[in-house]
């Protein structure tokens, strides 16, 4: 098994023919993701690659079964696209656009979260995620991945990317690899993603990748600690950032002590969560956890 993609997807892409999006789209393809569809308004009847465009996901997911979406349109309609992709009943949203505005997400996110469906948004700004052997959804290299028992769910790309390939090193595989993405208002936070990897058989070991800013880490250790019975490691972004400075994603900034990697590595430890000082202490982290267990 696996969390949120598997064998079982069928993939839509709306902005599958921009450059971008035709890229990673057949770049998942090649992994061995269904594509089953794109979508460009305009477009509806063409094709990419043998892959048919339409002009609505209501009409792809009509004609293909879509299940699951990936969103690669301009920031300025992205998150029309996302509720494009829920209206049209689709359970999975990836949302790999960035600099979507915090307001357009401010009304999508909460319209999403409060549906009586059970519908995932991953994202905006993110990476997306790959469950490896089964089905990559994103932009995250599947040549760094291997089939394992480690769940991991990141606010970082590039250390998602990272530590995936120190496991891989070790020769532990991942069960799924979720990039959240750092926005101050993700369509999933780690408690989300954290109790799916708890559901999920394959899944025996979690690590979760924060950094500064905001309080989702420790909001997520507190949960851990009353509903995991998985054991975690983790790694938190930042230890040497400077108050008041964002670092790279919008979320990620530091005010007087609140949001700092010190304080969130204590609340972490504080619940018996190891947490690693840089990726490769992560890994061999994970290796001792998993020869403890």
């Amino acid at each position: 098994m696996a969390i949120l993609i598997d064998e079982e997807t069928k993939l839509v892409v709306q902005g599958l023919t921009g450059r971008e999006g035709s890229f990673h789209a057949m770049r998942n393809r090649d992994y061995g993701t269904n594509l089953v569809a794109g979508v460009t308004p305009g477009k509806g009847g063409s094709d990419v690659q043998g892959v048919p465009v339409f002009d609505t996901v209501a009409e792809a997911v009509q004609e293909t079964g879509a299940n699951t979406s990936m969103v690669f349109v301009p920031a300025r309609f992205a998150a029309d696209a996302v509720m494009e992709s829920y209206d049209a009943g689709v359970d999975v949203i990836v949302a790999i656009t960035e600099n979507i505005p915090a307001m357009d997400m401010a009304r999508t996110v909460p319209y999403i979260r409060n549906s009586d469906r059970d519908v995932t948004l991953i994202g905006p700004n993110c990476p997306g995620l790959i469950s490896p052997g089964k089905a990559n959804v994103g932009i995250i290299p599947g040549e760094i991945c291997s089939q394992g028992p480690v769940g991991l769910v990141s606010r970082s790309g590039t250390l998602t990317y990272q530590i995936i390939h120190e496991l891989t090193q070790r020769g532990i595989g991942q069960s799924t690899c979720v990039g959240i993405g750092g926005d101050p208002i993700p369509g999933s936070d780690f408690i989300d993603i954290l109790s799916k990897f708890e559901q999920d058989p394959e899944t025996e070991v979690v690590v979760f990748v924060g950094e500064i800013g905001g309080d989702a880490e420790e909001r997520a250790a507190a949960w851990a600690d009353d509903n995991m019975s998985k054991p975690i490691v983790s790694y938190i972004a930042g230890f040497t950032a400077p108050p008041g400075k964002r670092m790279g994603h919008a979320g990620a900034i530091i005010s007087g002590s609140k949001g700092t990697a010190q304080a969130k590595a204590e609340a972490l430890e504080a619940v018996g969560i190891k947490v690693g000082r840089n990726p490769t202490e992560v890994a061999e982290l994970v290796v001792d956890v998993r020869k403890a267990s």
